[in-house]
């Protein structure tokens, strides 16, 4: 029985650990990550000139999120709802969000943009997640490239790319059935 009480104190000890970081986390995020992130976002999308804004959202204690939003738009299109009445459809342009998580570490993800009433939007893409740490400025400079090529990528959709082969034509090596 000594053994696996040794087990379960090892075990304590790390759980307790594990609390002890979420509290650090959280400290972190309020006394420097929260203000760094922003500053950075702000100031990479202003030399940049991207007109974006970067909003704080807290509406929960400890879970709060930071987002880099191209806002919204017309898209261009529009319901037609009687002679001569339109209604305008909205586009949301994206954004690059960084969230708080319940054990305070930070997700960082890309919301696509999406066209309202029109299909279904594209799920979020998760860039990684951290502890506070770990989230250096050469990072948030690296996520800001990446949502741009993003949501890039999603503007630019087409059927040009390349077809992937797939079934047992690719486990032939391309030969060709008879």
């Amino acid at each position: 029985m000594p053994n696996e009480l040794n087990n379960l104190k090892r075990k304590v000890q790390q759980y307790k650990e594990v609390l002890a970081n979420t509290e650090n986390y959280r400290l972190a995020w309020k006394e420097h990550l929260k203000s760094q992130i922003i500053n950075m976002l702000e100031a990479l999308a202003k030399e940049v000139e991207l007109p974006a804004r970067v909003e704080e959202r807290s509406t929960m204690e400890n879970m709060e999120t930071i987002i880099l939003s191209l806002g919204a738009v017309k898209s261009g299109m529009f319901h037609k709802i009687d002679q001569g009445l339109e209604m305008p459809v909205v586009k949301h342009n994206g954004s690059l969000v960084y969230q708080q998580l319940f054990n305070g570490k930070i997700i960082v993800f890309v919301q696509y943009p999406f066209i309202e009433n029109y299909g279904e939007p594209r799920p979020p893409r998760t860039i990684a997640i951290y502890r506070p740490e770990e989230l250096q400025e050469p990072f948030i400079l690296r996520h800001f490239e990446e949502f741009i090529s993003e949501i890039t990528a999603w503007e630019d959709y087409d059927d040009d790319e390349p077809a992937k082969k797939i079934g047992f034509e690719m486990n032939l090596g391309g030969i060709k059935p008879a």
